[in-house]
């Protein structure tokens, strides 16, 4: 076997990291994919989490005020 030559060192290193490139590239838009729906889905949430709240704060306007002095009122009829 002999020695190969720095020119097919060379271009078989080259080979080698183009092949990696592409890996690298074929990862990075899975990931990119991955990124995108994870971003729909944080927007999704986001919104329920928003209506669920404005929900909240509608139930909240409608119930009464706790009144401090009906609480000491009802100790007085007790007694």
């Amino acid at each position: 076997m002999s020695a190969a030559s720095p020119i097919d060192q060379i271009a078989e290193r080259v080979e080698r990291l183009l092949v990696r490139h592409e890996e690298v590239q074929r990862t990075n838009a899975l990931l990119q994919e991955q990124v995108e729906v994870l971003t729909r889905e944080r927007d999704a949430l986001k919104s329920r989490l928003s209506a669920a709240r404005a929900r909240l704060d509608a139930v909240l306007e409608k119930l009464p005020l706790d009144e401090p002095s009906s609480s000491s009122s009802n100790d007085a009829h007790q007694a």
